[in-house]
Protein backbone atom coordinates (compact mmCIF):
# COMPACT_ATOMS: atom_id res chain seq x y z
CA UNK A 1 0.00 0.00 0.00
CA UNK A 2 0.89 3.37 -0.29
CA UNK A 3 1.39 5.73 3.18
CA UNK A 4 2.50 9.05 4.18
CA UNK A 5 5.36 8.29 6.63
CA UNK A 6 6.81 10.65 9.26
CA UNK A 7 10.56 9.31 8.70
CA UNK A 8 12.04 12.15 10.62
CA UNK A 9 10.59 15.04 12.65
CA UNK A 10 9.75 17.74 9.77
CA UNK A 11 10.25 15.20 6.98
CA UNK A 12 7.00 12.91 5.77
CA UNK A 13 7.46 10.66 2.54
CA UNK A 14 5.09 9.16 0.53
CA UNK A 15 5.86 6.10 -0.02
CA UNK A 16 5.93 2.06 -0.41
CA UNK A 17 4.58 0.67 3.10
CA UNK A 18 3.47 -3.40 3.74
CA UNK A 19 0.04 -3.90 3.69
CA UNK A 20 -1.11 -4.77 7.46
CA UNK A 21 -2.94 -8.18 8.22
CA UNK A 22 -5.81 -8.44 10.69
CA UNK A 23 -5.00 -10.10 13.87
CA UNK A 24 -7.88 -12.18 14.99
CA UNK A 25 -9.81 -9.83 16.79
CA UNK A 26 -9.34 -6.90 14.15
CA UNK A 27 -10.65 -5.65 10.70
CA UNK A 28 -8.87 -3.83 8.26
CA UNK A 29 -10.32 -0.61 6.88
CA UNK A 30 -9.54 0.73 3.10
CA UNK A 31 -9.46 4.56 4.06
CA UNK A 32 -11.36 6.98 2.53
CA UNK A 33 -10.50 10.23 4.61
CA UNK A 34 -8.19 10.56 7.62
CA UNK A 35 -8.32 14.37 8.81
CA UNK A 36 -4.81 15.91 9.63
CA UNK A 37 -4.95 17.16 13.81
CA UNK A 38 -3.15 19.94 15.47
CA UNK A 39 -1.54 16.81 17.69
CA UNK A 40 -0.47 15.39 14.27
CA UNK A 41 1.61 19.19 13.35
CA UNK A 42 3.20 18.95 16.76
CA UNK A 43 3.93 15.30 16.51
CA UNK A 44 5.09 16.15 12.81
CA UNK A 45 7.51 18.82 14.34
CA UNK A 46 8.62 16.27 17.40
CA UNK A 47 7.24 18.98 20.12
CA UNK A 48 5.50 16.89 21.71
CA UNK A 49 7.51 13.43 21.52
CA UNK A 50 4.58 11.60 21.04
CA UNK A 51 5.10 10.93 17.48
CA UNK A 52 8.75 8.99 17.50
CA UNK A 53 9.43 8.36 13.78
CA UNK A 54 9.24 5.92 11.83
CA UNK A 55 5.65 6.41 12.04
CA UNK A 56 2.03 6.53 10.10
CA UNK A 57 -0.18 9.35 12.06
CA UNK A 58 -3.36 9.91 11.82
CA UNK A 59 -6.27 9.14 14.14
CA UNK A 60 -9.54 11.12 13.34
CA UNK A 61 -10.12 8.76 9.99
CA UNK A 62 -12.85 6.75 8.24
CA UNK A 63 -13.78 4.25 5.91
CA UNK A 64 -14.45 0.70 4.47
CA UNK A 65 -14.02 -2.65 6.18
CA UNK A 66 -12.20 -5.03 3.71
CA UNK A 67 -10.81 -8.08 5.99
CA UNK A 68 -11.37 -8.86 9.17
CA UNK A 69 -9.84 -11.59 11.99
CA UNK A 70 -11.11 -15.02 12.67
CA UNK A 71 -13.02 -13.78 15.74
CA UNK A 72 -14.92 -10.95 14.64
CA UNK A 73 -18.85 -11.89 14.23
CA UNK A 74 -20.30 -8.64 14.71
CA UNK A 75 -18.72 -6.47 11.57
CA UNK A 76 -18.76 -7.36 7.72
CA UNK A 77 -16.69 -6.52 4.88
CA UNK A 78 -17.85 -3.71 3.29
CA UNK A 79 -19.50 -1.69 6.02
CA UNK A 80 -18.68 1.77 6.31
CA UNK A 81 -17.05 2.84 9.60
CA UNK A 82 -15.36 5.02 12.24
CA UNK A 83 -13.40 4.20 15.03
CA UNK A 84 -12.39 5.54 17.91
CA UNK A 85 -8.99 6.78 18.48
CA UNK A 86 -8.28 5.07 21.73
CA UNK A 87 -7.54 1.48 21.92
CA UNK A 88 -7.98 0.10 25.35
CA UNK A 89 -8.21 -3.52 27.12
CA UNK A 90 -11.61 -4.33 27.48
CA UNK A 91 -10.86 -5.75 30.72
CA UNK A 92 -9.07 -3.04 32.22
CA UNK A 93 -10.10 -2.07 35.75
CA UNK A 94 -11.10 1.71 34.31
CA UNK A 95 -12.61 0.18 31.27
CA UNK A 96 -14.99 -2.50 33.24
CA UNK A 97 -15.77 1.06 35.61
CA UNK A 98 -17.33 2.77 32.75
CA UNK A 99 -13.37 4.98 31.70
CA UNK A 100 -11.87 3.31 29.03
CA UNK A 101 -10.01 6.94 28.30
CA UNK A 102 -8.19 6.20 31.46
CA UNK A 103 -7.12 2.30 31.04
CA UNK A 104 -4.39 1.40 32.35
CA UNK A 105 -1.86 0.61 28.98
CA UNK A 106 -3.82 2.76 26.74
CA UNK A 107 -3.01 3.53 22.86
CA UNK A 108 -3.54 6.01 20.78
CA UNK A 109 -3.79 5.27 17.11
CA UNK A 110 -1.23 6.81 15.36
CA UNK A 111 1.22 7.86 17.85
CA UNK A 112 4.63 6.57 18.92
CA UNK A 113 5.90 8.03 22.60
CA UNK A 114 8.31 5.13 23.27
CA UNK A 115 6.51 2.79 25.11
CA UNK A 116 4.63 1.40 21.88
CA UNK A 117 4.05 2.59 18.26
CA UNK A 118 0.55 2.16 16.72
CA UNK A 119 0.84 3.20 13.10
CA UNK A 120 -2.03 5.67 11.76
CA UNK A 121 -4.52 6.52 8.86
CA UNK A 122 -2.33 8.35 6.94
CA UNK A 123 -1.92 5.21 4.71
CA UNK A 124 -4.63 3.18 1.98
CA UNK A 125 -5.64 0.64 4.81
CA UNK A 126 -4.95 0.11 8.50
CA UNK A 127 -6.29 -2.49 11.33
CA UNK A 128 -8.05 -1.49 14.13
CA UNK A 129 -9.47 -3.34 16.90
CA UNK A 130 -13.41 -4.74 16.29
CA UNK A 131 -14.74 -3.21 20.08
CA UNK A 132 -13.65 0.11 18.51
CA UNK A 133 -15.83 0.42 15.71
CA UNK A 134 -18.59 2.56 14.97
CA UNK A 135 -20.83 2.19 12.10
CA UNK A 136 -21.46 5.34 9.72
CA UNK A 137 -25.23 6.03 8.91
CA UNK A 138 -26.05 6.66 5.53
CA UNK A 139 -26.80 10.10 5.60
CA UNK A 140 -22.85 11.11 6.55
CA UNK A 141 -20.27 11.28 3.97
CA UNK A 142 -16.84 9.56 4.84
CA UNK A 143 -15.32 13.38 4.82
CA UNK A 144 -18.10 14.01 7.84
CA UNK A 145 -17.12 11.21 9.61
CA UNK A 146 -13.63 11.82 9.56
CA UNK A 147 -14.88 14.77 11.77
CA UNK A 148 -16.86 12.46 14.55
CA UNK A 149 -12.94 12.34 16.64
CA UNK A 150 -12.37 16.14 17.55
CA UNK A 151 -16.41 16.27 18.14
CA UNK A 152 -16.29 13.68 20.19
CA UNK A 153 -13.30 15.23 22.39
CA UNK A 154 -15.70 18.30 22.71
CA UNK A 155 -19.03 16.69 23.72
CA UNK A 156 -16.78 14.59 26.56
CA UNK A 157 -15.78 17.98 27.85
CA UNK A 158 -19.02 18.87 27.93
CA UNK A 159 -20.34 15.99 29.29
CA UNK A 160 -18.14 15.83 32.17
CA UNK A 161 -18.76 20.13 32.71
CA UNK A 162 -22.80 18.77 33.86
CA UNK A 163 -24.03 21.86 33.05
CA UNK A 164 -27.54 23.15 33.14
CA UNK A 165 -29.64 25.39 30.54
CA UNK A 166 -29.07 28.93 32.41
CA UNK A 167 -25.42 28.22 33.47
CA UNK A 168 -23.18 30.80 31.81
CA UNK A 169 -19.82 29.52 29.92
CA UNK A 170 -17.03 30.24 27.93
CA UNK A 171 -14.44 28.51 25.70
CA UNK A 172 -11.13 29.61 25.68
CA UNK A 173 -9.52 29.15 22.43
CA UNK A 174 -11.97 28.09 19.44
CA UNK A 175 -10.22 26.81 17.03
CA UNK A 176 -11.95 22.99 15.91
CA UNK A 177 -12.61 21.57 19.45
CA UNK A 178 -13.43 25.25 21.04
CA UNK A 179 -15.55 25.70 18.28
CA UNK A 180 -17.21 22.11 18.31
CA UNK A 181 -17.48 22.49 22.10
CA UNK A 182 -19.55 25.90 21.23
CA UNK A 183 -21.65 24.35 19.10
CA UNK A 184 -22.56 21.55 21.24
CA UNK A 185 -23.61 23.77 24.13
CA UNK A 186 -25.76 25.28 22.17
CA UNK A 187 -27.27 21.83 21.21
CA UNK A 188 -27.30 20.62 24.53
CA UNK A 189 -29.64 24.10 25.27
CA UNK A 190 -27.26 26.36 26.75
CA UNK A 191 -28.94 29.47 26.30
CA UNK A 192 -25.59 32.02 27.25
CA UNK A 193 -21.98 30.76 25.32
CA UNK A 194 -19.22 33.13 24.59
CA UNK A 195 -15.75 32.56 22.96
CA UNK A 196 -11.93 34.36 23.34
CA UNK A 197 -9.41 33.63 20.73
CA UNK A 198 -5.98 34.81 19.70
CA UNK A 199 -7.52 34.75 15.83
CA UNK A 200 -10.18 36.68 14.29
CA UNK A 201 -10.67 33.64 12.15
CA UNK A 202 -11.05 31.51 15.30
CA UNK A 203 -13.57 34.75 17.10
CA UNK A 204 -15.68 34.48 13.54
CA UNK A 205 -15.75 30.94 13.44
CA UNK A 206 -17.26 31.36 17.33
CA UNK A 207 -20.17 33.63 15.98
CA UNK A 208 -20.96 31.10 13.59
CA UNK A 209 -20.80 28.02 16.36
CA UNK A 210 -23.47 30.20 18.47
CA UNK A 211 -21.29 31.89 20.39
CA UNK A 212 -23.43 34.96 22.00
CA UNK A 213 -19.88 37.13 21.67
CA UNK A 214 -16.39 36.01 20.82
CA UNK A 215 -13.77 38.15 22.59
CA UNK A 216 -10.22 39.15 21.66
CA UNK A 217 -8.13 36.79 24.06
CA UNK A 218 -5.87 39.88 24.10
CA UNK A 219 -7.49 42.14 25.63
CA UNK A 220 -6.13 43.22 28.70
CA UNK A 221 -9.50 44.03 30.12
CA UNK A 222 -10.99 40.47 29.18
CA UNK A 223 -11.41 39.11 32.57
CA UNK A 224 -13.75 42.36 33.11
CA UNK A 225 -15.24 42.43 30.20
CA UNK A 226 -16.29 38.86 30.99
CA UNK A 227 -17.47 39.85 34.56
CA UNK A 228 -19.76 42.45 32.89
CA UNK A 229 -21.76 40.24 30.69
CA UNK A 230 -22.56 38.12 34.10
CA UNK A 231 -23.78 39.76 36.74
CA UNK A 232 -20.25 40.83 37.58
CA UNK A 233 -19.72 37.37 39.21
CA UNK A 234 -17.76 35.67 36.60
CA UNK A 235 -18.23 32.33 34.55
CA UNK A 236 -19.91 29.21 35.54
CA UNK A 237 -18.00 27.16 33.71
CA UNK A 238 -14.61 27.68 31.62
CA UNK A 239 -13.01 25.68 28.83
CA UNK A 240 -9.75 25.79 28.42
CA UNK A 241 -9.33 24.10 25.33
CA UNK A 242 -5.63 25.44 24.77
CA UNK A 243 -3.49 24.57 27.84
CA UNK A 244 -0.87 26.98 28.63
CA UNK A 245 -0.32 28.75 31.24
CA UNK A 246 -1.64 32.42 30.28
CA UNK A 247 -5.04 30.09 29.11
CA UNK A 248 -5.35 28.59 32.40
CA UNK A 249 -4.30 31.88 34.56
CA UNK A 250 -6.71 33.82 32.23
CA UNK A 251 -9.47 30.78 32.67
CA UNK A 252 -8.99 30.57 36.50
CA UNK A 253 -9.83 33.75 36.63
CA UNK A 254 -12.92 34.60 34.42
CA UNK A 255 -14.45 31.17 36.52
CA UNK A 256 -17.24 33.00 38.94
CA UNK A 257 -16.96 31.42 42.69
CA UNK A 258 -17.65 27.93 42.60
CA UNK A 259 -17.48 27.75 39.22
CA UNK A 260 -15.48 24.89 36.60
CA UNK A 261 -12.60 24.93 34.74
CA UNK A 262 -12.86 22.34 32.05
CA UNK A 263 -8.61 21.55 31.25
CA UNK A 264 -9.12 20.16 27.65
CA UNK A 265 -5.86 21.30 25.28
CA UNK A 266 -2.54 20.41 27.11
CA UNK A 267 -0.06 22.45 24.78
CA UNK A 268 2.37 22.75 28.22
CA UNK A 269 3.12 19.86 30.03
CA UNK A 270 2.54 21.75 33.06
CA UNK A 271 1.46 24.91 34.28
CA UNK A 272 1.38 26.52 37.90
CA UNK A 273 -1.82 26.93 39.24
CA UNK A 274 -3.32 30.42 41.46
CA UNK A 275 -3.79 27.93 44.26
CA UNK A 276 -5.29 30.12 47.02
CA UNK A 277 -7.74 31.64 44.59
CA UNK A 278 -8.53 28.15 43.71
CA UNK A 279 -8.96 26.87 47.77
CA UNK A 280 -10.56 30.12 48.69
CA UNK A 281 -12.90 30.93 45.74
CA UNK A 282 -13.72 26.69 45.65
CA UNK A 283 -13.00 26.47 42.14
CA UNK A 284 -13.74 23.51 40.32
CA UNK A 285 -10.20 21.81 38.03
CA UNK A 286 -11.38 19.47 35.94
CA UNK A 287 -9.01 17.30 33.38
CA UNK A 288 -10.52 16.39 30.37
CA UNK A 289 -9.12 13.44 28.43
CA UNK A 290 -9.95 11.98 24.88
CA UNK A 291 -13.30 10.41 24.57
CA UNK A 292 -15.45 7.87 26.70
CA UNK A 293 -18.38 6.93 24.23
CA UNK A 294 -19.17 9.69 22.68
CA UNK A 295 -18.91 8.77 19.48
CA UNK A 296 -23.02 7.34 18.81
CA UNK A 297 -24.28 10.91 19.82
CA UNK A 298 -21.87 12.65 17.52
CA UNK A 299 -22.63 10.48 14.49
CA UNK A 300 -26.34 10.61 14.98
CA UNK A 301 -26.11 15.09 15.53
CA UNK A 302 -24.27 14.58 12.32
CA UNK A 303 -27.01 12.26 10.82
CA UNK A 304 -30.31 14.33 11.43
CA UNK A 305 -27.87 17.56 10.71
CA UNK A 306 -27.96 19.01 13.84
CA UNK A 307 -24.17 19.08 14.19
CA UNK A 308 -22.45 20.46 10.90
CA UNK A 309 -18.84 19.95 10.39
CA UNK A 310 -18.61 21.17 6.63
CA UNK A 311 -17.74 25.10 7.66
CA UNK A 312 -14.74 23.12 9.61
CA UNK A 313 -13.11 21.83 6.25
CA UNK A 314 -10.81 23.92 4.43
CA UNK A 315 -9.23 21.56 1.95
CA UNK A 316 -9.77 17.71 0.94
CA UNK A 317 -6.63 16.93 -0.63
CA UNK A 318 -4.94 13.92 -2.05
CA UNK A 319 -2.41 11.44 0.16
CA UNK A 320 0.34 11.70 -1.83
CA UNK A 321 0.03 15.51 -1.62
CA UNK A 322 0.19 15.41 2.84
CA UNK A 323 3.44 16.86 2.76
CA UNK A 324 2.95 19.91 1.45
CA UNK A 325 -0.08 20.31 3.56
CA UNK A 326 1.68 19.40 6.44
CA UNK A 327 4.17 22.54 6.40
CA UNK A 328 1.72 24.46 4.99
CA UNK A 329 -0.42 24.38 8.01
CA UNK A 330 2.46 24.36 10.58
CA UNK A 331 3.74 27.72 9.24
CA UNK A 332 -0.10 28.66 8.75
CA UNK A 333 -0.35 29.41 5.42
CA UNK A 334 -3.82 28.58 5.37
CA UNK A 335 -6.79 30.10 7.19
CA UNK A 336 -7.82 27.66 10.27
CA UNK A 337 -10.19 24.75 9.81
CA UNK A 338 -9.40 20.69 8.91
CA UNK A 339 -7.38 19.73 5.56
CA UNK A 340 -8.61 16.10 5.46
CA UNK A 341 -6.32 13.59 2.94
CA UNK A 342 -8.04 11.00 1.12
CA UNK A 343 -6.46 8.35 -0.51
CA UNK A 344 -4.99 8.81 -4.33
CA UNK A 345 -7.32 5.63 -5.48
CA UNK A 346 -10.37 4.16 -3.84
CA UNK A 347 -11.05 0.29 -4.76
CA UNK A 348 -14.72 0.04 -5.68
CA UNK A 349 -16.67 -2.39 -2.92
Amino acid sequence: MKALVLESYNQLKYKDFPDPKPGENEVVIEVRACGICGSDIHGFDGSTGRRIPPLIMGHEASGVIVDRGSNVRNWEVGEAVTFDSTVYNTEDWYSKKGQYNLSDGREVIGVSPGTYRRHGAFAEYLTVPEHVLYRIPEAVSFEQAAMVEPAAVALHAINLAQLTPNDYAIVIGTGMIGSFIIQLLKIRGIKTVFGADLVEANRDNSILAGAKKAFDANDQNLVQLIKNESFGRGMDVVFDAVGTQSSVDFSVSSARKGGKVLLVGNLSPEVKMPLQKIVTEEITIQGSCAINGEYEEILDLLATGQLKVENQITKIAPLSEGANWFDRIKNQEIAPGKVILVPDKKSEL
